[in-house]
């Protein structure tokens, strides 16, 4: 994991807030990953907060990206908000095929 990187967990009843800080890389995106695992029980709707990255590096969006089916049996929402969302978050349509959205 990049050594200035964290994620702030908050959750409530059926919604996670991450809050992403830090630089974003390979290690990063695995992070991300094992916290969505962690907290992503009976939650509908998961807010993942960019604004506070500095760096994304390709790889840690890659990786973050391609190992999203870890999470295809989780009936989650994802959603990305902030100045880099754009940059982590995957094309809606992929998303939607991998968590298996209507």
């Amino acid at each position: 994991m990049a050594s200035n990187f964290t994620i702030s967990v908050h959750r409530n009843s059926d919604q996670l807030d991450l809050r992403l800080m830090g630089d974003f890389d390979g290690t990063s995106a695995c992070e991300l990953l094992n916290a969505l695992e962690k907290n992503g029980d009976s939650v509908g709707k998961v807010f993942i907060h960019t604004s506070g990255l500095k760096r994304i590096f390709p790889f840690g969006r890659d990786t973050f990206q391609n190992n999203l089916y870890v999470l295809k049996n989780r009936p989650m929402r994802l959603i990305f908000t902030g100045k880099n969302s754009a940059e982590i978050a995957p094309e809606p349509g992929k998303l939607r095929r991998i968590l298996r959205m209507p």
